[in-house]
């Protein structure tokens, strides 16, 4: 993604930018913009960056670009009332002692160790009436014994890890658990104004024109991800937390029978926050890409956006991963299975004579190669 920060500026682009530059103020015409309400055709006033629509009397203020605000019709309390705290079963929450991690399971499982760190130091604690059930699941298609054998392959391939650990280590403790995730959809509308920058070569040297822009850009936001736990700290989950959410199922209890499910700890209002910052990023890149398109614009620079929110709605929904554990040495190590796709992460040991016999060959081959090109 671009850094929208470390856009060059015209003295950083190593060009000649003087007098005979032109800065040229230009509004872009808005002719296409959409009715949030009614899709009708909208008037836009780039000057007073007020929306309106003739067929429904939808109107709208957007933010100036330059005050970078946020305008957002939700009420996400009253949403949260109208979501099912029915998960079909009876359910009891455990909390781990020594990762705080908190986790939900059938009324009837016994949870003997902590599914994240493997730890034994589980205690029981108040359910919580108000956990909101999942609207959504996306089943687990790797099965205990594809995973274990995800694992070995993937062990097999470390290429530092002592062969003695590829040929002995077994998995243990393989849990298999439903993750949380809050999905979010919206209509955005963005006012903006930007520089491009446009080059032309004058003799041996290039020249850039900067023009300046304001206009209005809309984008639908489908199904923002934000994994909604912010205890669990385990970097293997996160690296392999990439699903194909388009097989979603509506929930039903059966599918998450015998497994575990991370009990949601990042709030929907907190992950509607963080999904806001994901959005902005994605908004920014994609606006990017169509100044650069549509203009031939060479550079984008100086874009201030502000953004207003329409239509936002939610999903509650977990997805499946394994996770375990396996020692060597007396020393443990975890990685985690994703339970749809098999992508496999975690940590290995390392042979120091492996690493030693390595370097040893680098050295060895740099010495050739100097050897070759001086001699």
């Amino acid at each position: 993604m671009s850094d929208f920060n470390n856009i060059p500026q015209p003295e950083d682009l190593h060009i000649n930018t003087g007098e005979e530059n032109i800065k040229q103020e230009t509004t872009m015409d808005v002719t296409d913009k959409k009715c949030p309400n009614c899709a009708a055709t909208i008037e836009y006033d780039p000057d007073t960056l007020k929306m309106t629509c003739p067929y429904c009397g939808y109107m709208r203020e957007i933010p100036r670009p330059e005050e970078a605000k946020d305008i957002e019709e939700l009420d996400f309390e009253s949403a949260k009332l109208r979501k099912s705290l029915d998960w079909g079963t009876s359910k009891k929450q455990i909390i781990c002692k020594n990762c705080a991690a908190e986790s939900l399971y059938d009324e009837a499982d016994t949870a003997a160790c902590c599914p994240f760190c493997g730890s034994t130091q589980v205690m029981p604690v108040d359910n919580d009436e108000n956990v909101m059930a999942p609207q959504g699941v996306v089943p687990f298609e790797i099965s205990n014994e594809n995973a274990g054998k995800m694992f070995a392959k993937w062990l097999k391939g470390r290429f530092f890890a002592p062969n003695a650990a590829k040929e002995s280590c077994k998995a243990e403790n393989f849990q298999g658990l439903y993750l949380p995730f809050w999905t979010y959809d919206t209509d955005t509308t963005s006012s903006y104004d930007v520089k491009l920058g446009f080059d032309k070569r004058q003799g041996d040297k290039t020249v850039t024109t900067w023009k300046h822009y304001r206009g209005v850009y809309q984008e639908f936001i489908d199904d923002q991800i934000v994994y909604a736990s912010k205890k669990t700290k385990n970097q293997y989950i996160n690296s392999v937390s990439t699903y194909d959410f388009t097989k979603l199922k509506p929930y039903s209890p059966e599918y998450i029978a015998g497994f575990a499910a991370e009990r949601y700890t990042l709030g929907l209002d907190d992950g509607w926050a963080v999904a806001k910052d994901l959005i902005k990023t994605k908004l920014r890149n994609n606006l990017t890409s169509k100044l650069r398109r549509d203009y031939n614009a060479d550079h984008v620079s100086n874009l201030n956006m502000s953004t207003s929110y329409d239509n936002v709605t939610f999903k509650y929904i977990l997805a499946p991963i394994w996770i375990a554990n396996y020692k060597y040495l007396d020393k443990e190590y975890s990685f985690a299975v994703n339970g749809q796709t098999g992508k496999v992460a975690g940590s290995s040991p390392i042979s120091a004579i492996k690493v030693i016999l390595t370097i040893l060959a680098i050295i060895a081959v740099l010495v050739i190669v100097y050897y070759v090109a001086y001699r």
